[in-house]
């Protein structure tokens, strides 16, 4: 009996402590950014201004508020013409520094599609054998496979799939399959997601499912 009150204790607090965990790595590495945007800035403003500067170090929470102001400014910068023109030849200059072009394009490129709004990366979850046949487990569809690999893999249509590992979603395993052998499902991304990390305890509600719908095929690599 007391071993089962522990375990529901736990299954009350683990959530909270978790949750205020993740939130006090954020603010962690939020005010380390901030840290070192006070030091830069020290560096080139009079001493005379040292002391402010101090100050603004010791006032709990400015970090996520300038954090999060710098991130609204800079997102209304590029949205007009003249910020977008100013994006490109920020890209333009990143792409000519050695090493550091080849881990800002692969980036970008990452970050440009999981987040764009017109792309199509992980906006539907399917079902997919793996790692063996008869062994079934939740994918998210990221595109079709292109360039040298799409020739290789010849006229057959192949979906690219991401298989997260549970219950840490960011890691896991890029595949590429058939489309045939896909089962598309009707749960959203997110009700996918808390299934995976739940390990299959927060299972989404059964909804009637329709004619299923053709999966994104558009190639992104193009």
């Amino acid at each position: 009996m007391i071993k089962k009150y522990i375990i529901a204790g736990l299954l009350v607090w683990m959530p909270l402590a978790v949750t205020v965990w993740v939130l006090m790595w954020v603010l962690g590495l939020m005010d380390g950014v901030f840290a070192w945007l006070l030091a830069a800035a020290s560096a080139l403003l009079p001493l005379s201004m040292q002391p402010a500067l101090d100050e603004l170090r010791r006032i709990p929470g400015l970090s996520v508020l300038v954090m999060v102001a710098g991130l609204l400014l800079t997102g209304m910068f590029v949205a007009n013409v003249f910020g977008q023109w100013w994006l490109r030849q920020w890209d333009r200059l990143m792409g000519r520094i050695p090493i550091v072009k080849s881990i800002y394009s692969s980036v970008k490129q990452v970050s440009d599609t999981l987040f764009s709004s017109s792309g199509n990366a992980f906006r539907e979850a399917v079902l997919v054998q793996y790692p063996r046949a008869g062994s079934w487990t939740i994918a998210f569809v990221t595109g079709r496979p292109g360039g040298e690999v799409a020739q290789r893999l010849g006229g057959a249509e192949f979906l690219s799939l991401y298989v997260p590992t549970t219950p840490n979603p960011t890691s896991g395993f890029f595949l590429m399959v058939p489309r045939g052998d896909v089962m598309p499902l009707q749960m959203s991304v997110d009700e996918a997601l808390k299934y995976i990390i739940s390990m299959g305890v927060v299972a989404p509600p059964v909804i009637a499912a329709p004619a299923a719908a053709p999966l994104p095929l558009r190639n992104r690599a193009g």
